[in-house]
């Protein structure tokens, strides 16, 4: 059996994460997903969602077997207990596969790490999804249409 982790902070879900974790479940036979703490997310702007209804949201997506919360001081520690054969990031995800690797190996881990490319759609980032909706929904678009739409 293959196993597969996938991990990210997967705030507002959308179709770039499912994409994500269904190329990442076709890669072997279950799907561990590993959502970010809130307080270890320090590479952008921290999450809209707090971490028990992101890591709600994961948990309810058909191609996720397992989801479960990252570790507060080791990102390392939940790899060592699922002892996954691939770990696959994100297209947008800031590491660096060979470093990883390494560190992986580092700790007697040998996972093959995979990057799985960004989904095409116009609208595959939760920062590109706020920005749209600042844009077409922000408070100057909605003056005079209180309640609309509620």
């Amino acid at each position: 059996m293959t196993r597969v982790v996938a991990t990210g902070t997967f705030d507002i879900l959308h179709p770039g994460h499912l994409y994500y974790l269904e190329e990442s479940r076709n890669l072997g036979d279950e799907l561990y997903v590993i959502v970010a703490r809130d307080v270890n997310v320090k590479h952008k702007p921290r999450p809209i969602l707090p971490e028990e209804q992101r890591l709600r949201m994961v948990r309810a997506l058909r191609p996720v077997d397992h989801a479960l919360l990252g570790d507060l001081d080791d990102m390392f520690r939940p790899i060592e207990e699922i002892r996954p054969d691939i770990i696959t990031l994100g297209f947008n995800q800031h590491f660096n596969e060979e470093d990883l690797r390494q560190k992986l190996r580092d700790r007697g881990l040998d996972i093959d790490v995979v990057r799985i490319p960004g989904y095409p759609g116009p609208l595959a980032s939760s920062s590109k999804i706020v920005e749209h909706i600042l844009k077409t929904r922000g408070p100057h678009r909605l003056v005079g249409r209180a309640g609309e739409g509620e």
